[in-house]
């Protein structure tokens, strides 16, 4: 095959560099070799680096719709030094995902014409049609160029006019005798830590209680038939290994969203998508066990999931804040997902939730449809149906309802999409008493309007722009009374350039309401990123608003408003084949009529060496400040928080399941005493190991 396509920036037109590939199969692999070439093989973008980070380099790979039900594929990439990338497409709910990870081979090398290379994916790591007999399946090769613009060529021309992209894949038939295998993963783990901290009654004290602890666990995945996989787990550690990205957590009414990142959870973890976030697994925060059905049986997808949760943690949405609260205690989550395709690429799904506790309960039901009666035009709708209980006890101290209390929640997604222009239009209600605890609603009692649109400009070859973007959107947030919560006005322009560059700027009006308190606000919005050379990226970002002191609400119709300037600055640097640098600063500043409420900093330091592909030393540093001055007019003392957190990771991975981890990660604050601040003091420290094994009988 040859990808004679260039499908980003230009539409279709010749590709400017030539790349030729190989498929082929056997009764156990599916194979893919390519030929890249180039012109200039010195600006071939390739560094050493671990799974899933090379999507800023050169890179080959497929996309395989093992169903040809253009709704689902995977996607095997690998840039020109056999680093890998995987992912999962769910053209349904136009999501890809790289957080799931399969075992496959892979190897690439740079040659004086371009590179080369290879890729081996076992059928075991992957679901499709039951085997034995010829299938077709959905079939694209795509390679990314990063140049002045960030080229795609493609096997398979896109047509801009048609919203889904796994329709417009080519029809490969064959594969007969295609089978799994036994596909049964066995993977045992063997984790240790030791960790220390303050003394809580002796802050000041150092280092005062420790405790070591080592754990060994099992997970096992089982493909019983060709296209249904089982994942279980016993005493699993889920213990971070990969940092969160800090956020500010500063006059934030809404509790901070942070993604899943266990394996575990990742496995067929599209079937659960849907418009509403009902589930979130990262809400399942201590489990002693697990296990997951999920995959699809012809036009039918499943997905079945429980857990038992050492620790139950509970999100409480309001109209316009949230809280979250840990709960000691022990509950058991499960999930029921169903989804049924219907005609060519629409579908409905029925979905439950389940989380049981000590005198408490959340359950979760409901219907959802993705429909598209054009190639152009799709609809989405969902609506989900609540009983909750908590306890008497939890419910006084959180201000819930008492008793038994059921709650309801609507999506509605219209969006007609073309070549040039698209328009859309969103609408959603939640009750107040609507609650989706194995999921992440952290609003409820509002009813919300979107109506937007934009029209684009595609350059040609010769253009100084690949694309233009001009749109605008008109919002209406109110609750469930009608009292309003924020109408909104905004514009926005963007346009991606030369030097892979993307320069966005937005603003517009709106009338906010906090507390009782309605006052009229303007914000504006800049962003711009783009590459100097091959291996540096810079980006800038900043933005200025009206905004209320969401934390100041002592009574109702009292509340604070004043000017909120942000920024920030973020360089990456490709040091070498083998090392990256990457250095984050953010900036957040609250101006009152009374004077400076806050100026809050995030500084975060990302160093990694690659000795390989398969191994890699890491340097994770964040550090965060945040001085309050609430004395101007209120008579409250400064406080000034300062906290420091390290983390050095030693990886090895032979495959995604096959790992050695070594690291040590300590805090450092300086607010043990909000009286009496101190220098930075170390809080804990914890040094950890954690070996797991992937077993193939």
């Amino acid at each position: 095959m040859d990808l004679p396509y260039n499908t980003r920036p230009g539409e279709n037109t010749p590709a400017p560099v030539s790349t030729t590939c190989f498929l082929s199969y056997d009764d156990a692999q599916i194979y893919l070799g390519c030929r890249a070439t180039d012109p200039e093989p010195e600006k071939i973008r390739a560094r050493l680096s671990d799974r899933d980070r090379a999507f800023n380099d050169d890179f080959i790979g497929m996309v395989v719709d093992t169903f040809n039900d253009e709704r689902q594929a995977y996607e095997f990439f690998v840039n020109p030094l056999g680093v890998q990338m995987d992912l999962t497409n769910d053209d349904v709910n136009g999501n890809e995902d790289e957080s799931w990870d399969a075992i496959w081979n892979s190897a690439g090398r740079i040659t004086e014409s371009g590179y080369e290379v290879e890729v081996a994916i076992p059928f075991s790591s992957l679901r499709f049609q039951r085997g034995g007999k010829e299938q077709t399946w959905g079939i694209d090769v795509v390679r990314f160029w990063p140049r002045e613009y960030r080229y795609r060529l493609a096997l398979n021309p896109l047509d801009r006019d048609i919203s889904c992209y796994l329709c417009q894949a080519s029809k490969m038939t064959g594969f007969e005798g295609a089978e799994p295998g036994k596909n049964l993963e066995i993977n045992p783990t063997l984790t240790s830590g030791y960790s220390e901290a303050i003394d809580s009654a002796n802050p000041t004290g150092g280092l005062a209680t420790d405790e070591s602890q080592t754990d060994l666990g099992l997970d096992v995945r089982w493909g019983f038939t060709p296209s249904l996989t089982l994942n279980g787990t016993v005493n699993p550690d889920f213990s971070q290994v990969e940092a969160d990205v800090a956020q500010f957590a500063v006059n934030e009414p809404f509790t901070l969203f942070f993604p899943e990142k266990r394996p575990f959870f990742l496995e067929g973890t599209d079937i659960f998508n849907s418009p509403i976030n009902a589930v979130h697994t990262r809400t399942v925060a201590d489990p002693s066990w697990g296990a997951k059905i999920t995959g699809k049986e012809g036009r039918h997808g499943i997905g079945v999931f429980a857990a038992r949760d050492e620790e139950t943690t509970l999100l409480f949405p309001a109209s316009q804040g949230s809280s979250i609260v840990r709960l000691n205690q022990e509950s058991t989550a499960a999930v029921m997902r169903y989804r049924v395709d219907i005609g060519k690429n629409s579908a409905i799904g029925a979905l439950v939730t389940a989380r049981d506790g000590s005198r408490y309960h959340n359950y979760v039901y409901g219907l959802d449809t993705v429909i598209r009666p054009t190639e152009t035009d799709t609809i989405r709708f969902q609506a989900l149906g609540s009983d909750t209980e908590y306890e008497a006890s939890v419910a006084a101290a959180n201000g819930q309802p008492t008793g038994s209390f059921d709650g309801s929640a609507l999506y509605l997604n219209y969006s007609h999409n073309e070549r040039n222009w698209n328009v859309r239009g969103t609408y959603q209600d939640y009750d107040d008493t609507f609650r989706a605890d194995l999921g992440f609603a952290s609003r409820v009692d509002f009813k919300m309007t979107i109506l937007g649109g934009q029209y684009r400009w595609l350059g040609d070859e010769d253009d100084w722009y690949g694309e233009i973007n001009v749109g605008g959107d008109w919002d209406e947030t109110t609750e469930q009374d009608g009292t309003l919560i924020e109408r909104e006005t905004e514009a926005f322009f963007w346009i991606q350039a030369a030097m892979q560059s993307f320069t966005f700027l937005g603003g517009g009006v709106r009338d906010r309401r906090f507390n009782g308190v309605e006052r009229e606000e303007s914000f504006i919005n800049a962003e711009f990123e783009f590459w100097p050379t091959k291996d540096i990226r810079l980006e800038f970002d900043y933005g200025a608003s009206d905004r209320f002191d969401f934390s100041f609400a002592p009574s109702p119709g009292i509340a604070r408003h004043g000017d909120e300037m942000r920024w920030g600055a973020d360089i990456g640097y490709n040091i070498g084949r083998h090392a990256k640098l990457d250095l984050s600063r953010r900036y957040r500043e609250l101006d009152l009529v009374e004077g400076k409420l806050f100026e809050a900093h995030i500084t975060e330091l990302r160093l990694v060496y690659q000795f390989n592909v398969r191994m890699f030393l890491r340097l994770i540093a964040q550090y965060n400040q945040v001085d309050f001055d609430n004395s101007p007019g209120f008579g409250a003392p400064p406080i000034d928080n300062e906290d420091l957190f390290n983390q050095f990771l030693f990886s090895y991975k032979l495959n995604p399941r096959t790992a050695l981890f070594v690291g040590y990660a300590d805090n450092r604050a300086n607010q043990l005493d909000p009286l009496n601040p101190t220098d930075l003091i170390q809080t804990d420290r914890t040094l950890f190991a954690k070996i797991g094994y992937a077993w193939v009988p």
